[in-house]
């Protein structure tokens, strides 16, 4: 079967290569799914340049998220057939390919108002947001929540599940353009990083407080100064580390507000708990009912799997890429 393989980590161009794999088969618990489309994250990025957290061995099919059609089950497989419309988010990679072995704890079931193509786009970053808001800290009607990278996937999913929740969102970016997104979609304030002090700009919008909670994917001296920008007691959830790993002694920094700081990463959610399937079915409602919205920047062929890994790393899109593996 065709496949993406990443060949090693050094961010080349041709180490990303288009190959004949074996086709792999379901084992006990597992669900082999037809892929018809996989979406790319700033992780794929990270494995591609060897700066992934999460190390995975090489050569691997590239790909951690996917949607497509069940092909086979394997053995007590139970709530699944072949033909059921699904999507996934696949810890071990290998969803820019044919064919991807997924737990079936991972699947996700897709109702016909959602197309395979938004199936690919929303399982690592909605689902991310939900828990980032829902179960590593607690969101409130009220709360003003920094978001920094806010016009990214990410960053407009956590604007639009927050402001359900009835908070506030104060977004920053890095990159003019990109604030009009996240505006659209519900954020206060956005203010880009290159052109005002979002540390003023967060004390101004809650009186010198300090907001309630910073939600962070670039890492680095931005994450460093988000302390200055929180209130005592407040929440940091730091989801990644875009532009470097953060200040190295966290304790000199959660200390003299008695902060609370959380380091998330999907897969260390029990996926066999009420709190994950609560999150599924809340994403999933939401988006076939057209109250989240995942914008799809752009769809690439199969073949242009290189020139979407560039196209994410630069800093450009406001919105999700998708790679196309087998279409609809």
């Amino acid at each position: 079967m065709r496949a993406i393989v990443l060949k090693s980590p050094n961010g080349r161009a041709e180490d990303l290569v288009v190959a004949d794999v074996p086709e792999p088969s379901a084992g006990p618990g597992e669900v082999v799914v037809a892929v018809a489309f996989g979406g790319c994250n700033f992780a794929d990025t990270m494995m591609h340049s060897g700066t992934y957290p999460h190390p995975k061995g090489y050569p691997i099919v590239a790909g951690l998220e996917l949607s497509g059609h069940v092909a086979a089950v394997g053995p007590g497989v139970t709530g699944f057939k072949v033909g059921d419309r699904v999507a996934a988010f696949s810890e071990g990679a290998g969803g820019f390919a044919e064919r991807c072995v997924v737990p079936a704890e991972r699947l996700i079931r897709l109702p016909d108002q959602i197309g395979l193509d938004v199936g690919a786009a929303f399982p690592i970053q909605s689902l991310t947001a939900w828990n980032i808001l829902h179960t590593v800290s607690t969101t409130r009607p009220g709360q003003t929540i920094l978001v920094h990278a806010v016009g990214g996937g990410l960053g407009l999913q956590v604007t639009q599940l927050a402001v359900m929740a009835g908070a506030r969102v104060i977004g920053t970016v890095g990159t003019a353009g990109k604030e009009q997104r996240a505006l659209d979609y519900g954020a206060t304030q956005v203010v880009n990083r290159t052109q005002a002090d979002f540390v003023a700009a967060a004390l101004a919008l809650t009186g010198g407080k300090g907001v309630d909670k910073v939600v962070d994917s670039t890492g680095a001296s931005i994450l460093d100064r988000s302390f200055e920008a929180i209130r005592t007691l407040g929440h940091i959830v730091s989801v990644g580390e875009a532009e470097g790993k953060p200040y190295t002694n966290l304790w000199d920094r959660l200390v003299p507000k008695s902060l609370t700081f959380t380091r998330f990463h999907l897969g260390h959610i029990d996926f066999a708990s009420r709190q994950w399937r609560d999150g599924v079915d809340a994403v999933v409602k939401a988006i076939a009912a057209g109250t989240l919205k995942m914008p799809i920047a752009e769809i690439f062929p199969f073949e242009r799997v290189a020139d979407m890994y560039a196209r994410l790393g630069s800093r450009q899109v406001s919105g999700k890429l998708v790679l196309t593996v087998q279409g609809a």
